[in-house]
């Protein structure tokens, strides 16, 4: 494996440890390999093996396209139930999530312009809250409309996002949702030659990437699960 994609796999293991709380450690005794093996994957003394990388996929449910080549999302989409009671959102607990679970807000992450991540996540905008394996309490889940993610992100799907405390530490290839001076949207973020811009990307090939500064990103939230919503489960 070339050095350069060894270390990009490096920083979305770290990435991953960083988002599930796991010391190195707990993520040995997961995955079951030996500790100072682990150490030596993760500072590149030791080049990642198949059955390394296999095993991450398989004890800790990550996606291996995500793994390997930053593509797709670090878990996946995931089937929610959500009901609906006179035009109210009642959410339905699932899985074995920390108590109190992830929050949902009833708002649209791609309508709105001048509002901040202060308004948008508001308390007045929870409607509930979802307790999913590997979908982290301190994300917040938000609604998505619009096909331009589609068939990765479908009209109404939920996604479940996390603040970039780091807004120059850029996952490329990622799905993160953007607010720019006039709209937020939600796209891949793609390496531009110029390193002062982005490309926005969409997964529907019917809309055009977008060439944006970097300056003009006011913030940006990393998209890290996609909620398909089923009323008819």
């Amino acid at each position: 494996m070339e050095p350069q994609k060894n270390a990009e796999i490096i920083a979305r293991i770290k990435y991953l440890m960083k988002e599930m709380g796991l010391r190195q450690v707990q993520l040995a005794e997961r995955i079951g390999v030996d500790t100072s093996n682990l150490s030596k994957y993760l500072n590149a003394h030791m080049p990642l093996s198949d059955s390394f990388l296999n095993r991450l996929v398989v004890n800790l449910g990550v996606s291996k396209e995500w793994l390997l080549d930053g593509t797709d999302l670090p878990f996946g989409k995931t089937p929610v139930r959500i009901d609906g009671t006179d035009g109210q959102l009642t959410l339905v607990n699932l899985g074995n999530g920390q108590a109190g679970g992830t929050p949902v807000y009833d708002v649209d992450a791609t309508a709105g312009s001048s509002s901040g991540r202060n308004e948008l996540f508001s308390s007045e905008n929870i409607v509930g809250w979802i307790n999913l394996p590997n979908v982290s309490p301190n994300c917040r889940i938000v609604r998505v409309s619009g096909d331009s993610m589609a068939p990765v992100i479908m009209d109404g799907d939920f996604v479940a996002v996390r603040e970039v405390s780091n807004p120059d530490q850029i996952y490329w290839g990622q799905i993160y949702v953007v607010q720019l001076d006039d709209f937020r949207l939600v796209k891949y973020l793609r390496r531009h030659t110029d390193p002062n811009m982005v490309v926005l990307r969409s997964e529907n090939s019917n809309y055009d990437d977008m060439d944006v500064r970097r300056v003009d990103i006011h913030e940006m939230l990393l998209v890290q699960h996609v909620l398909h919503i089923n009323s008819r489960l």
